[in-house]
């Protein structure tokens, strides 16, 4: 089979995961809308997963957020067929992994996806170097070689100077970085991470969210994550997809899921995250009522601020790009003292683009005296954002 789109890294086509013996009668409960309590309760069979249909997009970071329980780490376990779905298939660029021999599979694992583990399972009697190394010297790989490659992803997850520490000295964010460098080390197309900032303090757990996203971005990784923090969900998903007693509820983006939840439980589950951290300022700026152009005159642009009930008005140039702001007061002296726009217009203006959490826009928004610009890449002006809208969009 081949994949609709290279875009597409994995697939999943109707997996589910059953345990138990009679796995036939909870197939068919399943199929007729009975929980997974229902069905253990009848049959003994745990619906570990139930129906699920997935495509992860490739280069960005996927997310799977739920509750214990939800099949979460169940389903990442079908990825490298650590487990084995009772039905459906998971297709990594268009290969049923089903259908992979042994050696196949063992390739699959060493060279195309490898796993970060929340109790970073690292061994104790090697190095940071040496657990870096670790898989690329079961590769077969030469030492030097594959020693300089374990190098250059130590300093890329902060922690060069400590090739030769022993593991079991190292602080446990540390520990998670020599995880993630050995994960890396093998250059693999996607990198599954179960949960690996949940035993972390919350500091440390802050400033690993933020490497990670760093070394995505510039390894352009296939990343799923799993956890059961929403915060952490929104912070780091391109794309997040939230499960309930195995089955997936809903894949979105940050902003889709928590602007247009599917139901009651994905509702409940959005309204514990900060808001400020998952919408943009695309999603609160609005269109300002009132432009001057740079070559209007004083009293056109006092006619404007009359005509909209405004004290200020934002001037562009003839390509619609931010110059800056005019005042009622400056308009009026303009105008008295025949001068243009231009020379009384003040500059002096706080912009931000769409693409910016309004978490990071807060202090701005809080000490500026006029409404807050929003500008794209070439500075055309896209909105405004005032006060009331960074402060309602915490609701």
């Amino acid at each position: 089979m081949q994949e609709r789109s290279q875009d597409i890294i994995i697939r999943t086509e109707h997996v589910s995961k059953l345990y138990g013996v009679n796995r036939g009668e909870a197939a068919k409960m399943m199929e007729a809308g009975a929980t997974k309590d229902e069905v253990y309760r009848r049959t003994g069979v745990t619906a570990a997963l139930w129906d699920v249909n997935l495509e992860i997009p490739r280069g960005k970071i996927f997310v799977i957020i739920g509750l214990s329980g939800s099949g979460k780490s169940t389903l990442v376990r079908c990825f490298n067929r650590l487990n084995k779905p009772t039905t459906g298939k998971v297709l990594f660029e268009g290969r049923n992994l089903a259908e992979m021999n042994s050696r196949e599979l063992l390739e699959f694992r060493r060279s195309k996806i490898s796993m970060v583990f929340q109790s970073f399972g690292l061994m104790s009697h090697r190095d940071v170097l040496g657990n870096v190394a670790y898989g690329l010297e079961v590769r077969g790989m030469p030492r030097q070689q594959r020693e300089e490659k374990a190098r250059e992803v130590i300093s890329m997850v902060g922690l060069e100077g400590w090739e030769h520490q022993s593991c079991g000295q190292l602080s446990g964010g540390m520990r998670q970085r020599v995880g993630i460098a050995r994960a890396l080390a093998n250059d693999p197309e996607v990198l599954l991470m179960d949960e690996p900032f949940s035993a972390l303090d919350p500091l440390v757990r802050r400033d690993m969210q933020f490497e990670l996203l760093q070394i995505q971005r510039k390894l352009q990784k296939t990343v799923i994550f799993i956890t059961h923090d929403m915060d952490e969900a929104f912070k780091l998903g391109d794309m997040v997809a939230i499960m309930r007693d195995g089955r997936v509820i809903q894949v979105d983006t940050p902003e889709g899921m928590s602007a247009n939840p599917a139901d009651d439980y994905v509702r409940d589950f959005t309204g514990s995250a900060d808001k400020s951290k998952v919408f943009t300022v695309r999603n609160i700026m609005i269109t300002p009522s009132s432009l001057v152009r740079l070559t209007d005159g004083p009293e056109h642009a006092i006619q404007e601020m009359r005509k909209n009930a405004l004290s200020t008005v934002y001037v562009v140039d003839d390509r619609l790009c931010l110059v800056g702001i005019l005042t009622i007061r400056d308009a009026i002296r303009a105008y008295q003292q025949k001068l243009t726009i231009a020379q009384v217009t003040n500059r002096d203006v706080q912009t931000t683009t769409p693409d910016v959490m309004v978490a990071d826009i807060m202090p701005l928004a809080a000490e500026a005296v006029y409404p807050i610009a929003v500008v794209d890449g070439d500075g055309q002006l896209k909105g405004i954002v005032t006060k009331a809208s960074v402060l309602s969009s915490l609701i």
